[in-house]
């Protein structure tokens, strides 16, 4: 059992945080929890109705933008129009074992999502960001495996859960990438990651296929409340660059948040500097690191 972090929200009163996914599920429980305690909090949105209704429900000062990582105009669109500087950019939004699809930008749907517009997204903001960037991977990450050469399955047949787990394990080589330039640059910008374990909504996103898994995710599932709490410490607690919050209890499936392991893949330093130049190929964004 890891040592549970203390979470103290209230150094982030009066601060901007950036939510992607923030109208329902994690996103949603980690957008109120940061408003309530005194954040400013934008709402990245795919569709700003959803994103309006879920605002109401919050407290204190909240604004809701369009932003659909699935299509690069639109992230370039939303780093255009949001104003002033970002403290806190929380990459929550995410896409789990759909049936094969594609981004406006040809990506495969998985994979151009969870990584790739957030990728983007993050290097557009980057100019604008005072303290961290933190990035939800999975401990579905650990089944993962980076394919360079065909990131977006089209000479492989497609399989979702493969899919999906090699675009969370992009999630954590791009934190340890991003750190690794931010530290050269001497930048006071963190890169931190953090993951849900399993959360009752993380296995419900729409158009999933049913799965063994999802059948018996309620059984032994974390509330959507408890499931934030990983993404809520990345945020706010004292921790060094490229730290990786999980649940700490059994195969870190649920519990209080803790410093968690990664995968040996995780830890490639040759993949994570292969995938950056991929990353900012396919997206056309350069970040202004070394």
């Amino acid at each position: 059992m890891s040592t549970p972090l203390h979470i103290d929200l209230s150094r982030l009163a009066g601060r901007t945080v950036v939510v992607t996914g923030a109208n329902s599920g994690l996103g949603l429980v980690t957008a109120r929890a940061l408003a309530d305690a005194g954040a400013h909090v934008v709402l990245a949105v795919r569709t700003p109705a959803t994103g309006e209704q879920a605002a109401a429900s919050m407290p204190g000062t909240v604004e809701v933008r369009r932003l659909d990582l699935a299509d690069l105009t639109s992230v370039r669109a939303f780093a255009e129009e949001l104003e002033g500087p970002v403290d806190v950019l929380v990459n929550n939004a995410g896409l789990m074992v759909p049936p094969l699809g594609r981004t406006a930008d040809g990506f495969e749907l998985q994979m151009g999502t969870n990584h790739l517009g957030h990728f983007a997204l993050t290097g557009l903001l980057l100019p604008r960001l005072r303290d961290r960037v933190v990035t939800l991977s999975s401990i579905g990450h650990r089944m993962g495996r980076i394919d360079l050469e065909d990131l977006n399955w089209r000479r492989r047949p497609y399989r979702a859960m493969p899919a999906y787990a090699q675009s969370k394990l992009a999630n954590l080589l791009f934190t340890a990438e991003l750190q690794r330039r931010l530290g050269a640059a001497g930048s006071p910008v963190r890169a931190l990651a953090a993951h849900p374990g399993v959360s009752s909504t993380a296995l419900f996103h729409r158009g999933q296929r049913p799965t063994l898994s999802a059948r018996f995710a309620p059984l032994i599932a974390q509330p959507a409340e408890v499931g934030a709490q990983p993404t809520l410490a990345a945020a706010a607690a004292d921790l060094p660059g490229d730290s990786y919050v999980g649940p700490g209890g059994l195969l870190e499936m649920r519990g209080a948040p803790a410093l968690v392991s990664r995968s040996r893949r995780a830890r490639d330093v040759e993949t994570a500097r292969r995938l950056w130049d991929v990353s900012e190929e396919l997206t056309g964004v350069r970040f202004p690191l070394p």
